[in-house]
C-alpha cells in the first residue's frame, strides 16, 4: 500500500470527519463503505470493514456502471454462457 503524508481534518458538529480524497484513494475507501473505528490509547485507527453482501452488491453495481450494460444484458449473457457450458460438458442441448 502506498503511504501518504499526515493531514489535518476537522470533526464537524455532528461528529462527521471527512477523509481526504488522496487517503481514500490510497486506502480504496468508497462512498457508503463501512469502516471500523478502533480507539488505541489517545489515537484512533480507521480501517475498511468488508461487509460481504453489501460489498458484493457494491462491486456488481460498479461492474454494471463501468461496462455500460444493463442488468438484462448481463443476465442474458450469463444464460448464453450457461447453455454453452452445458453443451460442452454434456454434449447435448439443455432442456
Amino acid at each position: 500500500m502506498e503511504t501518504s503524508k499526515p493531514c489535518i481534518a476537522e470533526i464537524k458538529s455532528r461528529g462527521q470527519l471527512t477523509i481526504p480524497k488522496k487517503i481514500r484513494e490510497i486506502s480504496n475507501l468508497e462512498e457508503g463503505q463501512a469502516v471500523t473505528i478502533l480507539p488505541i490509547g489517545d489515537s484512533v485507527l480507521i480501517t475498511p470493514k468488508k461487509l460481504e453482501l453489501d460489498e458484493a452488491r457494491r462491486q456488481l453495481k460498479k461492474i454494471l456502471r463501468d461496462s455500460g450494460c444493463s442488468l438484462e444484458e448481463i443476465l442474458a449473457g450469463i444464460k448464453g454462457e450457461r447453455k454453452s457450458l452445458y453443451k460442452e460438458i454434456y454434449g447435448q442441448k439443455d432442456k
